[in-house]
């Protein structure tokens, strides 16, 4: 199996279960989200999120969710981060 290698825009590594800074969001994909959500995607800059995976192509990944308790649902998005759009907070052993 081969690992491949994470890391911040400082080049440092980084693990499923680091502590990293959403710095920016550089994505196409955001100009094709629905105005609500892209608003929520884009709140997520400036957050600590802990890395949930990596994937096969070293992107990390993060989720955040959004509970609407009155309306009894909840909305979350996953995205994967290129190096530039985060910085490391804290790296888990």
């Amino acid at each position: 199996m081969t690992t491949t290698l994470s890391t911040d825009k400082n080049g440092k590594p980084v693990h499923i279960g680091s502590k990293v800074r959403l710095l920016c969001l550089s994505r196409n994909w955001l100009d094709e989200l629905p105005s609500e959500e892209r608003q929520d995607v884009l709140s997520m800059i400036g957050e600590v999120f802990v890395v949930e995976e990596i994937d096969e192509y070293g992107h990390p990944w993060v989720r955040k969710s959004w509970p609407n308790e009155q309306e009894g649902y909840c909305h979350s998005h996953s995205i994967a981060l290129d190096p530039h759009e985060m910085e490391l907070v804290d790296n888990a052993p």
